[in-house]
């Protein structure tokens, strides 16, 4: 049952009835932060990128994720934060009942261990026991990796309506790709919003006009400096300039439709799409 809660703008004094969203773990279980009844709604007056994500435990399988602060836009004008109940306490709607026997009763998983589970899991399957009478057949690295690779649930989308949800449906889509520790970038591009995460730097383009050349070099000089791969997401696609000269460097080119589905528009986007960051090539 969604979570509803009474929001007063203190500005105005109008009153509002928030539900939070529900955004899905990577175990495919549905996360959302509790919202504190009793806490004020507190006016966004200047953005801070930290500000605007909260840490909410997945109740299925005891991750710690980092999922978009709960906001309310009223009609004068200002935007609300609205509060949230945060701490050890601050779990997803997947631990309701009394979580015996889960992942999350026995304590959270950070990105690490899930990281090695998961390496653990693909060494596992690869594994085959001779058979009797059967020879051995060599098997190339692309069959190994496909065995291996487990199967992902399907990108739930975010509605875009703003910028902000263009930057949350990016970094949601990076998680699923399986990159970890999604942030905000440290080097600020000359258009757009840069996130980071491990061995990756992104750029989302919310613009209205395609992205140019220079806004693709410019990605794929900052990924150099920091020996990271890119990939570039936009609003409104690409030049045709600047999709040849990313065909040519190997950076995935996304497009962000209105339902906040990212659609490859290139080769090397529609590999990782398929394969997942853990199975780019070097």
């Amino acid at each position: 049952m969604a979570e509803t809660v009474p929001v007063r703008c203190p500005a105005c004094r109008r009153e509002h009835r928030y539900t939070a969203p529900a955004y899905p773990c990577v175990c495919g279980a549905p996360v959302a932060p509790r919202l504190d009844r009793d806490g004020p709604a507190t006016p966004v007056s200047h953005r801070v990128w930290q500000d605007d994500w909260v840490t909410v435990r997945c109740g299925s399988c005891g991750r710690h994720g980092e999922w978009p602060r709960p906001e309310v836009g009223c009609a004068c004008g200002v935007a609300l934060r609205v509060a949230v109940v945060e701490g050890p306490g601050s779990t997803g709607r997947a631990a309701a009942g009394d979580g015996s026997g889960t992942a999350a009763a026995q304590g959270p998983e950070t990105d690490e261990d899930a990281t090695a589970a998961d390496q653990d899991d693909q060494q596992g399957s690869t594994h085959q026991p001779d058979q009797p009478g059967q020879p051995d057949r060599p098997r190339d690295a692309a069959t190994v990796a496909a065995e291996a690779r487990p199967a992902r649930p399907p990108f739930p989308s975010v509605t875009i309506r703003t910028a902000r949800d263009a930057v949350t449906a990016t970094a949601l889509y990076l998680r699923w790709l399986g990159y970890r520790g999604v942030r905000r970038a440290d080097q600020r591009p000359p258009s757009g919003i840069g996130l980071a995460a491990r061995g990756v730097v992104a750029q989302v383009d919310p613009a209205v006009h395609p992205a140019t050349l220079r806004d693709v070099e410019c990605l794929w000089l900052t990924a150099m400096t920091e020996s990271a791969d890119c990939l570039y997401f936009s609003l409104a696609g690409y030049a045709d300039d600047a999709r040849a000269r990313a065909d040519s460097l190997g950076v995935p080119l996304f497009v962000l439709d209105l339902t906040g589905t990212p659609r490859p528009v290139n080769a090397p986007a529609e590999t990782l799409a398929a394969t997942g960051a853990g199975q780019r090539a070097p």
